[in-house]
């Protein structure tokens, strides 16, 4: 699925021709993926409209992917690199584990908000993790990002002790559905109210609930 991608001469195919211009047909073809998922979900596509989108003949897609599904697997591996990136920034900005944990449920966020096809493809579809261990590989190493939040809070004592899992996931959990009810607008606010609803709130309301749960196995 990572391959790197050549330049070649353009195909005949019957019909109309769509030769092949691009430098990068990999990118062109995820470009065009990203644009037919916001048009009509992660599910509803084929490859040879994406080829269509892109530009090129309806058999370049063949280059680079086997079915629609490993292109969609793609996009989804293409958004969980993007979702590891924007946690890691936002969290970087914490001065303390703590902040760093919560900051980066915001970069959880943000990224929703900014690429919410990726966002659909990465949730909205299922894939076989042997069948596509590149996208599989890509979310574990985001949801690995927050584990590392979470266990840095815990050393620190601002978190409770033991395995990191259940925080990790309940944290998610939260985050994920206040990021997918907000791309999905079905809150009562504005996009650009949803950042600070969390960070007034949301996030304070996690902190506060697994802090309690720390103090209270100290008991």
């Amino acid at each position: 699925m990572l391959l790197v991608s050549t330049s070649a001469a353009p195909r005949r195919s019957k019909g109309r021709q769509r030769p092949y211009h691009h430098g990068n047909l990999r990118d062109a073809l995820l470009e065009a993926a990203v644009a037919l998922i916001a048009e009509v979900g992660p599910r509803s596509f084929t490859l040879r409209e994406a080829a269509r989108r892109a530009g090129v003949s309806h058999n370049a897609p063949y280059r680079h992917f086997r079915d629609k599904d490993e292109l969609l697997a793609a996009v989804a591996a293409q958004g969980f690199e993007r979702l590891t990136q924007a946690m890691n920034e936002a969290a970087s900005q914490g001065r303390t584990a703590l902040e760093r944990w919560k900051l980066s449920g915001h970069g959880y966020i943000a990224f929703a908000l900014r690429w919410p096809e990726h966002f659909t493809a990465m949730f909205d579809a299922v894939f076989d993790p042997a069948k596509y261990p590149e996208c599989a590989a890509a979310g574990q190493a985001a949801f690995g990002a927050l584990l590392s939040f979470i266990t840095e809070a815990q050393a620190q004592g601002a978190l409770a002790s033991g395995d990191p899992l259940p925080s990790a996931l309940t944290s998610w959990s939260m985050v994920h559905g206040l990021a997918k009810l907000a791309i999905s607008n079905r809150l009562p606010m504005e996009t650009a109210q949803v950042l600070g609803f969390f960070h007034d709130f949301v996030g304070d309301v996690l902190r506060r609930g697994l802090a309690a749960r720390s103090e209270t196995e100290g008991m």
